[in-house]
């Protein structure tokens, strides 16, 4: 040990001093001969050799054009068909045919939505009353400001047969012009079916048998007013049959509605399909 000022206490492990035999430093390797190296350097003892160029196709050297970047992007395909149709026609003739197009495509497409699917209907009677109202006005007992505007799903027929209290549009048979003075297209409400017997006792209610059935049944008819059926007493006591593939047809305003009763029952062929919806007036918008 030392003081603190004093030289300092010589190493447990002195270093060694050359000139001693255990001190010499041992002698370096001698350099590998050039033909141990297959790339013809030193590895180290001279220059070192240069690194390895691999070729790949798929990893181009620097600063050549990447197998990425040469690819090019598919050319655009414009969205004008009119224009690869007709290559050689002005701009301005293809947005006028292009219009044309539009415009028609549009009234085919509302017109084929008429004649297969829906068609709109406006009540231009009572005789549907209070149910479908007609404008003041425009006959005898019509209730509503302006007349409804409907809307007959004429598909639905399609794919279930007509039902008894089915509100329907048909076309009416010929014997109708001269029993109302009019014929066409009317609204009425299906009261007998193929093959049943249609019955109006002595006090305006109606009474149903069926094909095959001796007894009469009463209809419920919640749509009729005990009013509207008093008032209506020109076939009373009266019974019609309803035949096969045919419908019987009655207004819910009785006394004002020239139906079945006059001119005889509707062949199925002249179902154009159900009334479901009122879509006019705003104050009268709903399913039915």
């Amino acid at each position: 040990m030392s003081d603190w000022w004093g030289s300092p206490e010589p190493d447990d492990d002195p270093q060694p001093v050359l000139g001693e035999p255990w001190a010499e430093i041992p002698p370096s390797p001698e350099p590998p001969e050039p033909g141990l190296d297959p790339q013809g350097g030193d590895y180290g003892w001279g220059d070192y050799p240069e690194w390895p160029i691999f070729a790949s196709s798929e990893y181009p050297a620097y600063g050549q054009a990447s197998m990425y970047e040469t690819a090019t992007a598919p050319a655009h395909r414009g969205h004008d068909p009119l224009g690869r149709l007709f290559p050689g026609m002005s701009r301005g003739a293809r947005v006028t045919l292009d219009w044309i197009l539009t415009i028609a495509g549009a009234i085919l497409i509302v017109l084929a939505i008429k004649h297969w699917v829906v068609n709109p209907y406006r009540i231009p009677s009572s005789s549907m009353e209070p149910l479908l109202n007609c404008a003041r006005g425009e006959g005898i007992g019509c209730l509503g400001d302006s007349s409804d505007r409907v809307l007959a799903c004429r598909i639905c027929l399609s794919f279930r047969s007509p039902r008894r209290g089915d509100v329907v549009v048909f076309n009416t048979p010929k014997s109708a012009a001269n029993a109302c003075g009019e014929a066409g297209t009317f609204v009425k409400r299906i009261i007998g079916l193929p093959g049943e017997t249609v019955k109006e006792d002595d006090k305006g209610f109606i009474w149903i048998r069926g094909p095959n059935r001796s007894v009469f049944e009463k209809l419920d008819e919640p749509y009729i007013s005990k009013k509207a059926r008093e008032i209506d007493t020109s076939h009373l006591n009266q019974r019609w049959i309803v035949p096969d593939g045919d419908y019987f047809m009655m207004g819910d305003n009785r006394s004002e509605s020239c139906d079945s009763r006059q001119w005889g029952p509707v062949p199925r062929k002249n179902l154009i399909g159900t009334v479901f919806f009122t879509y006019w007036p705003p104050d009268r918008i709903g399913f039915m």
